[in-house]
């Protein structure tokens, strides 16, 4: 029984499940401090895969099974550049191929013996591994911005949520549900302003540009602009799997949130967070802010993965979703249609047009 059918109640139709599993996709398993001397396990798609840093330390994605007897290689050790299996001591490179099997006198490249191997890049201190497996990726990882900026400061972090991809995303990116699961930390639902968002969609993103919204009430507005202010507001989703929240207060606060996804199975995704920003602070203030404001990210996040571990059980309850839309829903559907369009291996729009709605809204 496939997981979008299990625990479905008695008497349920099969019906929508926003699960997607894309072919052609990078995404991150692991950082780069992460992968040392060891095999490390890992899950893509619900793939059990294994890590590990072949000759001159360039890393390599495997399938977690030896084609002799099926042990997982994670389970092993490496040596001279090759992942070696725990039980009989079979040899693998990074390719996949075969390279020794102890006691056996003839040649240990056969086809039947060589393991599936995912192609691999390591980038911006992480571990990116392309999901369809034996092909030469046609594309690269995502870069993500202003690591470089000297003005800027980076702050990294690893979160799981217990959803789909497709609800991890739309969630970080969903306006209308803050000032109610995170009422006083972001907005208020007392205090509501009428805005404009101009909705862009093109072939391999859809972006909210937020307009005329003022500095979010509640602890995080007051940490990002103490002054206040009007915002210039920005989320985004870009193909497969990247979120991005952008503010830029006045011409001296910006901070970029870019969350890069990971679908380890159907309903648990893992978020390589990377927040990246300017604020108009001293170096030393700056450094006695942020352990005030990473717990209150923190909590948020923690709401967050909360309410998707209630949804996710709801959802597999019941065997299907109810998705019943309005367009202040602005990025959630936008973002599904292109989830389901790259599953198919079909363009979701053609070629660099950009499609644009206007709105109004209350935040």
């Amino acid at each position: 029984m496939s997981s979008r059918e299990e625990a479905r109640t008695p008497g349920a139709a099969a019906g929508h499940v926003s699960v997607v599993h894309l072919p052609n996709a990078w995404f991150i398993l692991c950082t780069s401090r992460e992968l040392g001397d060891k095999p490390l396990s890992r899950t893509l798609q619900g793939t059990p895969l294994v890590l590990f840093r072949g000759e001159g330390g360039k890393p390599g994605a495997l399938m977690d099974r030896c084609p002799h007897r099926n042990v997982p290689l994670s389970l092993g050790r490496v040596m001279q550049g090759q992942l070696q299996c725990g039980y009989h001591g079979w040899r693998f490179d990074t390719g996949g191929q075969c390279r020794a099997i102890p006691g056996f006198l003839g040649e240990p490249e056969a086809r039947s013996r060589c393991v599936t191997s995912y192609a691999t890049r390591e980038q911006d201190g992480f571990i990116w591994v392309y999901s369809t497996p034996g092909v030469e990726p046609a594309t690269e990882p995502y870069r993500f911005p202003l690591l470089d900026a000297r003005e800027y400061t980076t702050v990294r972090r690893i979160l799981r949520a217990p959803g789909s991809l497709h609800a991890t995303l739309e969630n970080t990116l969903d306006v209308p549900h803050t000032a109610y699961l995170h009422g006083g930390l972001f907005r208020t639902e007392e205090k509501r302003n009428e805005i404009e968002v101009v909705v862009r969609r093109s072939a391999d993103r859809v972006e909210a540009e937020y307009i005329g919204e003022p500095r979010p009430s509640g602890v995080v507005g007051r940490l990002l602009a103490p002054g206040g202010g009007v915002v210039q507001h920005f989320d985004r989703f870009l193909m497969p799997s990247i979120a991005q929240v952008e503010y830029r207060i006045g011409d001296a606060s910006h901070i970029m949130v870019t969350s890069a996804m990971t679908p380890v199975s159907d309903w648990d995704t893992l978020v390589y967070a990377v927040v990246t920003f300017r604020l108009p602070l001293p170096r030393w203030l700056l450094r006695a802010v942020l352990p005030i404001a990473m717990p209150v990210a923190l909590h948020i996040f923690g709401q967050d993965a909360r309410i998707l571990k209630t949804q996710t059980e709801a959802i597999r309850r019941f065997g299907t979703e109810t998705y019943a839309s309005t367009e202040i829903d602005v990025l959630g559907p936008g973002i599904l249609r292109l989830l389901r369009a790259a599953e198919r291996e079909k363009p979701g729009a053609v070629g660099d047009a950009v499609h644009e709605t206007r709105l109004k809204m209350r935040t």
